[in-house]
């Protein structure tokens, strides 16, 4: 059942609450004036009418529907002969209108005026001011140097970010090393078929990646030095880097077979037949006789690249057990560990580019350029095999183009964090890593027309 309430009934109740303004308060409901005593001015009415002036004044203004309804109960009183002007004026209230005021009434739409042009503005990309440097790490050794290289590969020397031309064109563009094995070893379908005829031997293999597909650097494993393959000895091994030397006139890297124990054996003896040549030697680790690797490349002046897993504060810690034993700091590469596309790229990824920033910002112990092992990339199931083993698993899709994706993505994503050496294996994937970086670093001009699709049908030329 609706309830009647008066005007004095409504400001007891804003009294009451210390209500001081109202806004946007909607009253809804119909008025009812009562008239008694004919024409004279009820002082019942009187007093109504001066607490609900009173109210109004005290909240400063009733939403709009309150006081057309005040001034239609104003504008009925006056008609009944109620002297309302006098009642307003007592109260020091100018005389209301018999409609609402045409303040009160909302104001017309206007059209938003449409500029003749548009306000001039410049476009301006902010510029961070680096303090640091990535030391600039120079591989191989030309004849004026001691050695027998045709050229040598500068790394590093960065003073921003990758691709970052706007703020410094960064000295040394990323470079390919392409890999090449002193066995045949298992390869998948896609990688094989290029290097079918070289497999037997690594001089050729080698040659193949320089004359043929462009390698900047080549990496020659001794994997066959691993006790659970062939166990070749260190000095039999050795033998196989004059080869790749005699072979090729491009800076080459040296890895061994990734067994902690026989590793350090193996390098020593092929950096001794290396002496002079700068080469990388691949790698010291936390996990392995660090000590040797060290001294070897010290002994018979070669590079060290400075293994770690994934793991910032064991490169700074690895970094500087290097330096303590002599390791000059042009001397030494960086490689964070790589993990492929679908198997924690995003690791590797943050912690490259965590590396570079803080380089950049002047963490000396970390300044120095980082080599990226895209090959890992075939380590991913997607990468080589036919089909999917699931059978509800959507079409993977030809693997002669996955393969070769899956390292293509692996190696731009690093790039893109900060990489400056890149070990690949497939001919096609290094090709496009390589022409994508040296375009985005401003290292080579770029075509007014590219067909984009070409390296997805890409063959040997």
């Amino acid at each position: 059942m609706a309830k009647k309430l008066t005007l004095e009934d409504i400001s007891k109740l804003l009294e009451k609450y210390g209500v001081l303004e109202l806004e946007d308060v909607k009253i809804k409901g119909d008025i009812e004036l009562e008239v008694e005593g004919g024409v004279g001015v009820s002082s019942e009415l009187l007093a109504t009418l001066q607490a609900a002036l009173q109210s109004s004044q005290m909240i400063s203004q009733f939403a709009v529907q309150a006081a057309h309804g005040l001034f239609s109960i104003l504008a009925i009183a006056k008609l009944a002969g109620y002297p309302v002007e006098s009642v307003l004026q007592s109260l020091g209230v100018p005389a209301a209108p018999a409609a609402a005021p045409a303040e009160m009434a909302p104001p017309a739409p206007v059209a938003p005026a449409i500029p003749e042009e548009l306000v001039a503005a410049k476009f301006e990309v902010g510029k961070q001011e680096w303090v640091g440097q990535i030391e600039e790490v120079i591989i191989g050794a030309t004849a004026a140097d001691g050695g027998t290289r045709e050229n040598v590969v500068k790394l590093g020397g960065d003073k921003t970010l990758p691709f970052y031309g706007f703020e410094y064109q960064n000295p040394n563009p990323p470079r390919i090393a392409i890999d090449c094995f002193d066995m045949p070893i298992p390869l998948a379908k896609a990688v094989r078929e290029h290097y079918a005829d070289v497999m037997e031997d690594p001089g050729e293999w080698a040659k193949k990646n320089v004359k043929k597909f462009g390698a900047d650097m080549v990496t020659i494993h001794l994997i066959s030095t691993d006790p659970l393959i062939k166990d070749t000895p260190p000095k039999e091994a050795a033998k196989v880097v004059e080869e790749v030397l005699q072979a090729v006139k491009v800076p080459i890297i040296i890895g061994g077979s990734g067994n902690p124990d026989k590793d350090p054996a193996v390098l020593e003896a092929a950096a001794e037949v290396a002496e002079g040549e700068r080469c990388l030697l691949a790698s010291a680790n936390l996990n392995m006789d660090y000590e040797r690797i060290a001294k070897a490349a010290i002994d018979h002046g070669h590079v060290v690249l400075s293994w770690t897993q994934l793991d910032i504060n064991q490169q700074k810690t690895l970094n500087r057990h290097l330096f303590k034993l002599g390791v000059k700091r042009e001397d030494l590469v960086m490689d964070p560990t790589t993990a492929a596309l679908g198997y924690g790229l995003d690791y590797a990824f943050t912690n490259i580019e965590r590396m570079k920033i803080a380089a950049l910002k002047g963490d000396e112990e970390l300044a120095f350029p980082i080599s990226c092992g895209v090959t890992n990339a075939w380590g991913a199931r997607e990468a080589w095999m036919k089909e999917s083993p699931i059978k509800e698993d959507s079409d993977w899709g030809p693997r002669e183009y996955r393969g070769p994706i899956y390292e293509v993505v692996t190696g731009l994503t690093l790039a893109l964090a900060g990489g400056n050496l890149f070990m690949m294996m497939h001919p096609g994937a290094a090709a496009v890593v390589k022409e994508v970086t040296q375009m985005l670093g401003g290292f080579k001009e770029v075509e007014k027309e590219i067909e984009f699709e070409n390296w997805l049908t890409w063959t040997e030329k």
